[in-house]
């Protein structure tokens, strides 16, 4: 059962990517300025380094749709062979709304991508669809996690989720495959939406289930009356997306 995060964390979230969503569409001259300025020193840097550009056009799709797919139907079946449903039934339906979200987006919003990319995609931009993955992906195994490991643990998963976050939103930046305000856009909305799918698992959840604790519980430590949970220890290249 994945942790129940604070309904704090994905309102916020969502609040911001309405308040971007906004400017992007508008547009914000600010932002757009800002963006303009980010992309044309990527592209100035990368023009001269067509070894790291090539490097990053392998490197950010872990991110891409494929994968995303394949690692969270892989994830759904493995948690379901353990029995645990409500697990499975949270990575299910991420894997299956988070793509569908921003790829809704892609095909409703007129978001241009920067112009003479290091790769080439025929859609909009807005959110970033790598980014949104990566971060979507991260968050959900820290999630899970948060339940079954310890201090230790829970910071090795937050750190790995984090930097693989960064790590995707700076190679669409750095391939000029999108601005900064549609990566940016990416993290939000994985950051709103996982939280909420984590949230509504447990409104099937009592109280006395194993691993419906909360992420300032301890592991392992059972309710009041409840037995304890079993086995608890205390030049351009095409692409898509």
């Amino acid at each position: 059962m994945p942790a129940r995060p604070p309904l704090a964390l994905p309102l916020l979230c969502l609040c911001g990517f309405v308040a971007l969503l906004a400017m992007v569409v508008a547009p914000w001259p600010p932002l757009d300025r800002f963006d303009v300025a980010v992309s044309d020193a990527f592209r100035a840097y990368g023009t001269s380094r067509p070894g790291l550009v090539a490097a990053l056009r392998v490197a950010t799709d872990i991110a891409a749709t494929l994968p995303f797919l394949f690692a969270g139907l892989l994830a759904t079946v493995l948690l379901a062979v353990r029995r645990e449903p409500r697990a499975a039934a949270f990575c299910a339906a991420v894997t299956a709304l988070v793509p569908t979200l921003w790829s809704l987006m892609h095909l409703l919003l007129l978001a241009p991508r920067p112009t003479d990319a290091f790769v080439v995609i025929h859609s909009n931009g807005f959110p970033s669809g790598h980014t949104t993955n990566a971060t979507a992906a991260g968050l959900t195994a820290v999630l899970l996690l948060w339940p079954r490991v310890g201090r230790v643990g829970r910071a090795v998963a937050v750190i790995a989720a984090v930097a693989v976050a960064a790590f995707v939103g700076g190679t669409r930046i750095a391939l000029l495959a999108h601005w900064p305000a549609d990566v940016l856009g990416g993290w939000l909305l994985g950051c709103g939406v996982v939280p909420l799918l984590a949230r509504a698992m447990h409104r099937w959840v009592r109280p006395s289930d194993p691993g419906s604790a909360g992420l300032s519980s301890a592991v392992g430590s059972p309710r009041r009356g409840s037995p304890p949970a079993p086995g608890s220890a205390g030049p351009a290249l095409p692409e898509s997306g």
